[in-house]
């Protein structure tokens, strides 16, 4: 049963990283209190949230604590105790469930869920040991990637074959867990869609991001994405097709391959706020985190609108002596730091986002501003 928070209440968030801060900042808009659930003391969330819970994800009387203190609970990312959060669903209202985490944290589980949501993905298999992934590796063939079915992200825990004399290299991926192995499929750009559904069914997209990746991390997105009309209307439909075959609420990133001719071709579900929908702080008439707030508060949602084309892109430690240093050089973009403390190579510090009218030039101009240089 859906039901409605209204401001001055609170809202409990498990995670205290940068998608749970912006969330934060969206509902503090709106008037709501925040609790938050972190291991670490300084997290990005924890620092603007009115009640911090400092334990384990998966410690039970936390759980219960933060049951105690909010009126509805969401998350922030995808790697947490399904169990926990299960038990945490009888005790407290979690209207985005437990399901939606144990489906999306899990390769083998999620594109199983794909499939049936009647959507596209590269041929598989799964083996849950290195001799069964010998035994069928010859049913998809190489180039292939290997990847492990649970806690891989921005490339860790995952191998690519080109040949048979690879294999060998994958073996190491299942001391983790079983693996699902992918056949690479030649695509020509990577894009995602950010779905948003309510508890009453409504939902809408935001406008298609292309994504640009560096060493396996997201660097940039670019909004709209440079696709033709019929690929849009195709990403829109399937991300439309999976939030509605899981009975989404709350937010979920579907990440694609669109092909040579213009078809697409699932890769990735995220249940939560997503890096690449980060543009739309300013570049919409809502954001990710103001959409996801009503989603999970039983607000109706708004239609998205694409105020100005934009590009976001990725401040990762190595880029936040130079992008400080840049300030003064650039009054048309807007700088978020999510207030981290340590900036390490390739953490995720921050972003920016720059709303132009001029997408290569712009681009031309990020490349030229010796932030990004490797």
């Amino acid at each position: 049963m859906t039901k409605i928070i209204y401001p001055g209440q609170t809202i409990g968030i498990i995670g205290g990283g940068q998608l749970g801060r912006m969330m934060a900042l969206s509902a503090k808009e709106a008037g709501y209190k925040i609790a938050v659930l972190e291991p670490s003391i300084d997290s990005p969330c924890g620092q603007i949230a009115d009640v911090r819970i400092v334990a384990p994800y998966d410690d039970e009387a936390a759980l219960e604590e933060l049951a105690e203190v909010s009126d509805v609970i969401t998350y922030e990312f995808e790697n947490i105790d399904y169990e926990g959060l299960k038990r945490l669903t009888e005790i407290a209202y979690v209207p985005q469930g437990a399901e939606l985490v144990r489906i999306t944290q899990n390769r083998i589980t999620e594109k199983s869920a794909i499939v049936e949501a009647g959507c596209p993905v590269a041929p598989y298999i799964v083996a849950n040991q290195y001799e069964e992934l010998l035994e069928q590796i010859d049913k998809i063939g190489y180039p292939c990637i290997v990847k492990t079915a649970r806690g891989g992200y921005d490339g860790k825990g995952q191998q690519q074959l080109n040949s048979k004399e690879d294999l060998p290299l994958a073996e190491k991926l299942f001391e983790h867990s079983p693996c699902v192995a992918e056949s690479f499929v030649p695509f020509e750009k990577e894009i995602s869609v950010i779905v948003q559904r309510n508890g009453y069914g409504e939902n809408y997209c935001l406008p298609v991001g292309e994504n640009i990746h560096v060493h396996h991390i997201l660097h940039e997105t670019i909004v709209p994405a440079r696709i033709s009309n019929e690929t849009y209307d195709k990403a829109i439909e399937a991300a439309k097709k999976i939030a509605n075959y899981l009975q989404l609420v709350g937010t979920l990133a579907v990440e694609m391959f669109v092909l040579e001719n213009g078809d697409i071709m699932m890769n990735e579900l995220a249940p939560r706020p997503h890096n690449s929908g980060h543009y739309s702080i300013e570049a919409c008439n809502i954001s990710q985190f103001g959409q996801h707030i009503r989603a999970v508060c039983g607000w109706p949602l708004r239609k998205p609108k694409l105020m100005s084309p934009a590009i976001m892109v990725n401040v990762l430690g190595q880029h936040v002596v130079p992008l400080s240093n840049s300030i003064s050089k650039h009054s048309d973009w807007s700088i978020h730091l999510y207030g981290k403390t340590e900036a390490k190579v390739n953490r995720k510090m921050g972003h920016v986002t720059i709303l132009t009218d001029k997408i290569d030039e712009t681009l031309y101009q990020i490349e030229n501003s010796g932030i990004w240089s490797e």
